[in-house]
């Protein structure tokens, strides 16, 4: 079939040659500052701030006190690993392309950027917390990675850690994961799980750190975000495609009441981690999701605190890293 000639486009020439693009270079100025300043326009929540960007999907703060906490958290994780950062074949090597889901404060990212110069990383999170200067491998954006993924170029590791509670869709995210692997790409997913576990009877269910635990698997399935995923990782994995999937299994005590020396330290950490942001971690998925008010939140965290203190409750969180081959 024939091409229809098409019309020429006419062109404006009632412009000054030395202003070219110029109402659309302010244009876009304009929009930029627009968007990066509604980012920054954090949202206020009982003397909390938290993020703008697809604001309430996140329930935990992201003012600098939790940013403290955040940064304690990695060091938790790096101990319980045994000073790894990641546990994938791919990771431990330096994979090339990687992308860290939830960057937060980007300690992990700007890590493994240290570690590999030769990776290129990229960070994504919902809240611009991340430091200005950066090694030139690595890169911070902010994003909802709930919605359609733009990255174009292949990752041959996915990394995503401490997201419980973050999604609505697990497995989409997984299966977006998938996706977004080369063949051979591995995804690693870490997470604890809700709520606290005991073996021998010390922790009731009328205590305050039950009850904390609890809270949150309720208040996460009323929002949508369930936090008690992680023992499903692997079957989700498998469901997507996924092969050669390793799932790890450690602990979190939720203070020093371990006899063994290693489970003493991490429940030292554990402690500190929790302790140091009760308030922070609780606010806003009581609040939102169980209806409470922020003084009941304030005088139950007290509470909390003096048990999570307790030698005698012997409690911990199961924690989880899985991975998975894309074949």
């Amino acid at each position: 079939m024939a091409e229809h000639a098409r019309d020429p486009i006419a062109a404006d020439d009632n412009h000054d040659a030395n202003d070219a693009d110029s109402a659309f270079g302010d244009s876009l100025r304009d929009s930029l500052t627009s968007l990066h300043s509604s980012i920054l326009a954090y949202q206020e929540e009982n003397g909390r701030t938290y993020h703008a960007l697809s604001a309430g999907k996140y329930i935990l703060p992201n003012d600098e006190s939790e940013n403290e906490r955040l940064d304690l958290q990695h060091h938790l994780h790096v101990l319980t690993q045994k000073g790894r950062l990641a546990c994938a074949p791919k990771a431990q090597e330096g994979a090339k392309m990687v992308l860290d889901v939830g960057t937060g404060t980007g300690i992990w990212a700007l890590e493994y950027a240290d570690v590999f110069p030769g990776s290129t990383v990229i960070g994504v999170d919902l809240s611009p917390i991340q430091p200005g200067f950066v090694p030139p491998n690595c890169t911070f954006e902010i994003d909802d990675v709930e919605k359609e993924w733009t990255w174009n170029q292949p990752f041959d590791y996915i990394f995503a850690r401490q997201m419980a509670g973050s999604f609505v869709d697990y497995p989409g995210f997984i299966k977006n994961s998938f996706k977004a692997l080369e063949p051979g790409g591995y995804l690693e997913m870490q997470d604890i799980s809700f709520p606290l576990k005991c073996d021998d009877g010390t922790m009731s269910k009328e205590s305050y750190v039950y009850r904390w635990t609890q809270g949150f698997v309720d208040a996460c399935n009323v929002l949508g975000r369930p936090i008690d995923s992680a023992p499903k990782y692997k079957k989700m994995f498998e469901e997507a495609g996924f092969v050669d999937i390793v799932v790890e299994n450690f602990v979190w005590p939720i203070n020093r009441w371990p006899k063994d020396p290693k489970l003493k330290e991490i429940g030292h950490w554990t402690l500190a981690n929790v302790s140091s942001g009760t308030e922070g971690l609780t606010m806003a998925s009581f609040t939102r999701g169980l209806g409470w008010t922020k003084d009941e939140v304030m005088t139950f965290c007290v509470n909390l605190r003096r048990e999570l203190k307790d030698p005698r409750i012997h409690a911990y969180w199961p924690m989880y890293i899985v991975y998975g081959r894309k074949p």
